[in-house]
Formats: C-alpha cells, structure tokens, sequence
C-alpha cells in the first residue's frame, strides 16, 4: 500500500497554482467533464465564506482529484468546477502572472477564454466570461475597493485558503476507480447519502420503497413545478391551491395512480413511439424557472421543520441551515421507519409550497421594465392544459407579495441559510390562507427591521446579525413570532454618522417601504403632475415630481449588490467640503447595482445624475427608488441655482451635507412608522 502523504495532500492555494516544484504544473480538464457552471450565487457564497473566514487559521475549500497523465501534466479527475472558480478568482484580484495553467481538453473556447482572461475575446465560453464578472461584483460588493482590504483578501485566499488534493496512483486503473465513486463517473452528492440512508429504514416495505423514491425524484428537480414531476396525480394535488388532499404518506398513491404511464412495462415504455412517449411527459417540458435554492439546502429546510414538528425538545439554535452540514444534521437524527415517512412527506408539502407560494425568477436577466419575479401557481383542470395563474386575484396583493418575497431574495441570495423562506414554510406548514401569508410577510419584513437590525445586541461590531439572531427574535417556544417586541429603536444611535456599516437589508426595506407607500396613495388613481395628492406625495419624498413611472417599474434587481456614496468617497475632505463622517451615513448611501458602483463611484453627484437619468444607461444598475429620490434632490437644487444665482452653490457641492440630512430625516420618517 501506497503511503498515504504520496497521494494525498493538503494544500493552500498558492501551492496549487503558484508552487511549481522545479517545472509549471498543467491541469487538463478532459472532455468528458462537463462545462463551466458556478453561477451568481455559488461564487458570491464562496467568496462571502472565505471573506467572514479571514480571522481563521485555515479554510477548507474542499478536494481536488487528479491523475498524472505526464510528467507536471495532471488530469482533474474531480474538483473542477471548484479549481475553475479559484483560478477565476485569483484573476478577479489583479493577478496577472499565475505559474501553473488551467486548461480544457479539446474545448478550444473554453481554453482559450481561460488563457486569455481578463483579455477577452470576441469567441469566449459564456460560463467562464460570466463566472470572471460574477466574482469581480462579488469581490466589490464584499471586500471592497480599499487597497489594504484588497491585499488582506488576498493574502489570506492564497495562503490559508486550503484544499486537499488526491492524486490517483499511477498504478490504478481508471475505469475502476470511476466504478468505485459510482456507477455514472463523478462521486456521490451529500444529498444522495442522505436518500441512501433514509431509504435503509425502508427495507422491506416495498410499498413505502416505491412511494418515497418517487417523491424524493419528483422533489429533486428545483427548477420545475411538483406538479409537472408527478403528472395525473390530481388525486393529491387537486385542481386549485386549496384542494391538497392528502394528509400523509401513507395517503400518497400507490406507484403513479391515475397515470397510463405507471402501468406500463419497460418493455412498452422502450417500444412506444417518440412522439406518444413525449406526450406523456409535455408538462416536463413547460414552465421550467430559476430556483431559489438547490436541493441539500432546501432537504435541511424541511428536516428542520420536521424536527420542530415532532420533537418537543428541539433547539432550533443547534441546527444549521447550510448544506456543508447535511449529513451531520441527518446523522443526529435517531432514524426509524415513522421518521422517514414523515419527512418525505413533508418534502412533499415543502416543494408544493415552495413552487406555488414563493417567487421564481423566470430568466436570470434583469431587464429595466419587466419583473422577472413572478408568483404562480399551477393549474390544471381536468384534461385540459394546464397553466399558470398569479396566486393572488387582486393585483395590489399579488404585486406587494412579489416586492416583499423579492425583496427577501435579493437581501439573502446566497442558497444557504435562508432563514426567511424557513420562516415562510413554517408559516404555510400551518396556515396557508392567502391573506394571513401576505399579513404575515409584512409583518416578517417589519419585525426583521425593527427587531433584529435596529437591535444593537442582535449585531456584531460590523452590524451584521450575530449567529443564531434570526431565531432567537423569530421562534419563540418553538412558534413563529412575528409581532414586534414592546422596545423603543433608534436608528441614529445603531447608525450614528460616521458609520459607514449599515446592512444591505436597511436599503432594501426601505426601497419597500417607498413603494408600498406609492401603492397606497397613488397607484391607480391616474393623478396628474401638480395635483394636490401628487405634490403632497413628492413633498413628503423630499424632492420635486419625477413622474411615477419609476414606482410602477421598481422591482427588487438581483443586481442591487452594492452601496453607493452618492457624494463621492474620495473626495471626502477636499477643501471646506464634507468630511468622511459626514459621508457616511444612511442619508448619502445608496443601493446600486455593482456595475455602475465601480464606473462612476468617484464622479461628482451632479455629473452621477447626468449619467444616472441618461435613458441610454442601464436603469437595473440604479434601480433604487431612494436613489432615485437622491438624484432628482441634486436636480432640484441644480436647478434652483441655475435660476437663484444668489443660491447658486459651487460645482460638486448641488448634494450637500444638508441635503443628505434633511434626506435620512424624510426617509426615517417613512420607514420608521
């Protein structure tokens, strides 16, 4: 036997792309892996780990398997994607020179954008292209633009990021190992050890067998409707969101009830003609979305609500929602038969509520007019076809849900710890009334706000929530709690001036709150420009009339990453101009989308309004109704010097420490209510 510190190593990330031992290491991806696909919130959660990891000795990012095809020529058997995003981001910091290369095997487009990044072609792998700008907005949005954060990240990501690597002997037949992580080449997921072990409680007992495979598949597919996966079994599902009949596991339908296709051979399966067979799946094919969450991070969302249901005794303080921890939550569970029919059907209710109570985003493009977070149920009656109704039939309801789920998404993206959407579940789990779940998001919004992020002991010293303060401010004796405490908050003491910490969700609740308030007083009343409501409506806002078709276009951009000085940090201090202090505070910060943070973060705020209200610039990077409201303030006093020279103020200074005063005052003044 081989030993071990021959084929297994741990290393830091500079060993792996920096240490060459005497000659430049290769890593060839062969062609049988598949493409490049981290997307947005993968690379954005990797980086956010890392970054909260900095006072930690060591980070582990993982394995890295490979096989030595040649001498420093090593085959990523294992690991690529992860190895991909390194190198991306490694790029991503400035480093320009990096001693051992990445490539594709017969991808010449893949190889070549790797080869030549951050100098990009006309001809670039569109996975690689994106990942690069993916991990550039995360690092600005994160780490910042400071040198000095910049060269710690740094620093720490080469030196104390650190990843096992396992190099397969050359003794070892390939095939066979392959056969040895599994049957299809690539290593068991973490949540196919989970159906493994649950499904041992099950041996035996066909039946439940048969039964709790097929919702775990059907459940699986995040990107597609529980009722697409599971086709003809209106017996469960019914025709409309409140016909749900089944109570149980034991209540779900033997093999697929009510479905022709259930009872067919595989030999009748394999023989059927193509199209008969593409009709029996053509819900499959319809109506796919952008999920919000992976599977393993959505399987801990419904242990969790399993555990708070059947154990008395549960702490939710000691359960993790994050999908590193997912066979150590199952492991603590003491398995039996009972258990693991009660989770599966709860899995079952979870996904049901999931897709048809909650948003999906329809694209992943955020475009400058259209929504695309739609909430939808799916419908279908009879043997007509089925199709997707808004779940809510008074559009002032349905739009506020999508603004307040939206809203939700975008302050929490990351797949794990989704403290929200485990709240919303619960919530459904015991009341799936329409209206109480609307009452019930408004009132989570609020009680984050007040409760968590204006409550000095809920924060750390970065006024970031500490571990665990989300349950304890929302579970109380186990049971949802969203009324707010009887304590009196006070944003200017949580965020003095000076501060320059204030939480993305502070932004985010107020866009809403701004929103909500257009939607109760205006929207739908077709005032015109001067009439009494339109100008009481704008005075309050603090700012002249900017017409409302920015409030019926707002929708919470998943672009929405970073904060903007709107009087420019770097000229902080600049002759009897403001002060850093003075800049730093809610009333100067916007939310902005991270594109345009870093084109114009250093511009005047005169010279940021001339571009900003541009039609030709993209309107989803300042999709931000508080900016909004900010530049149309510095308008409106360009414009009063313009016609006032006795007022007239020095150029740069049309937002000035006044304006952002009297703008925080305005603002706190709707959104502290």
């Amino acid at each position: 036997m081989k030993e071990i510190r021959n084929i297994l190593e741990e290393c830091s990330i500079n060993d792996i792309y920096f240490s060459n031992r005497g000659a430049s290491i290769l890593y060839k991806i062969p062609i049988y892996q598949r493409n490049y696909a981290w997307e947005r919130e993968e690379i954005y959660a990797l980086i956010k780990d890392v970054y909260d990891s900095l006072k930690k000795p060591v980070y582990y990012i993982g394995t890295l398997v490979t096989y030595k095809r040649d001498e420093n020529i090593f085959e990523v058997i294992d690991g690529q994607q992860r190895l991909t995003t390194i190198y991306i981001i490694l790029k991503a910091l400035g480093i320009e020179s990096i001693a051992n290369t990445l490539t594709y095997s017969a991808r010449k487009v893949s190889a070549a954008t790797i080869e030549k990044m951050p100098n990009f072609s006309e001809e670039n792998d569109q996975g690689i292209l994106s990942g690069f700008q993916y991990a550039k907005e995360s690092l600005s949005s994160i780490v910042g633009d400071k040198k000095a954060e910049i060269d710690a990240f740094k620093d720490y990501f080469l030196n104390n990021v650190h990843i096992i690597h396992y190099r397969v002997p050359k003794d070892v037949d390939l095939n066979h190992y392959f056969e040895v992580m599994n049957s299809r080449g690539e290593q068991l997921e973490k949540h196919e050890i989970v159906k493994a072990k649950l499904s041992e409680q099950l041996i035996g007992d066909d039946v439940a067998m048969e039964k709790f495979s097929r919702i775990w598949e059907a459940c699986s597919d995040m990107s597609f409707y529980i009722q697409q996966k599971l086709p003809g079994m209106t017996s469960v599902f019914g025709n409309t969101m409140d016909s749900f009949d089944i109570k149980s596991f034991d209540e779900f339908p033997n093999s697929d009830a009510g479905s022709s296709l259930g009872k067919k051979t595989i030999s009748e399966l394999l023989n059927a003609p193509i199209r008969k067979l593409e009709s029996m799946y053509e819900d499959d094919q319809n109506d796919s979305f952008q999920p919000i969450i992976d599977f393993p991070n959505f399987l801990l969302i419904v242990l969790k609500i399993t555990r708070m249901w059947n154990e008395e005794d549960f702490d939710p303080l000691s359960f993790t929602l994050d999908d590193k921890e997912l066979i150590k939550e199952f492991e603590k569970i003491n398995l039996t038969p009972e258990f693991v029919k009660d989770f599966a059907f709860n899995l079952l209710l979870a996904k049901y509520y999931l897709d048809n109570y909650v948003i999906h985003h329809t694209d992943g493009v955020d475009r400058a007019v259209e929504n695309p977070w739609k909430l939808q149920y799916y419908y279908k009656k009879g043997n007509s076809a089925a199709y997707l109704k808004d779940l809510y039939e008074s559009n002032k309801a349905q739009e506020e849900a999508i603004q307040l789920l939206s809203m939700f998404e975008v302050a929490f993206t990351p797949k794990q710890r989704k403290n929200y959407l485990f709240y919303c579940l619960y919530h459904l789990f015991e009341d799936w009334n329409l209206n109480n779940y609307l009452v019930f998001l408004r009132n989570l919004a609020k009680k984050y706000f007040f409760d968590v992020y204006l409550d000095a002991n809920k924060l750390n010293d970065l006024k970031q929530p500490k571990p665990n303060s989300f349950d304890e401010t929302i579970l109380i004796g186990n049971e949802l709690n969203v009324e707010l405490e009887d304590v009196e908050r006070d944003f200017d003491i949580i965020y003095p001036v000076g501060a320059c910490n204030i939480p993305l969700y502070v932004f985010n609740y107020t866009d809403y709150k701004l929103w909500k308030k257009y939607a109760d007083e205006l929207r739908g009343k077709k005032t015109k420009k001067g009439s009494k409501e339109r100008t009481q409506f704008f005075e309050e806002l603090g700012c002249s009339d900017f017409e409302l078709d920015p409030f019926n276009n707002f929708y919470f951009s998943r672009t929405r990453k970073s904060l903007e000085h709107y009087y420019p940090q770097a000229k902080a201090g600049e002759g009897k101009q403001l002060s850093s202090d003075e800049i730093n505070c809610f009333g100067n910060f916007a939310m902005i989308g991270s594109d345009a943070n870093s084109s114009g973060s250093n511009w005047n705020p005169i010279d940021k309004k001339n571009r900003y209200l541009d039609t030709k610039s993209n309107q989803v990077s300042v999709a931000s109704l508080k900016f909004r409201i900010m530049l149309q303030i510095c308008q409106d006093n360009y414009d009063a010097g313009v016609i006032n020279e006795k007022i007239k103020r020095p150029f740069g200074l049309e937002w000035n420490y006044e304006d952002i005063q009297e703008h925080q005052r305005k603002m706190l003044d709707i959104i502290i209510q």
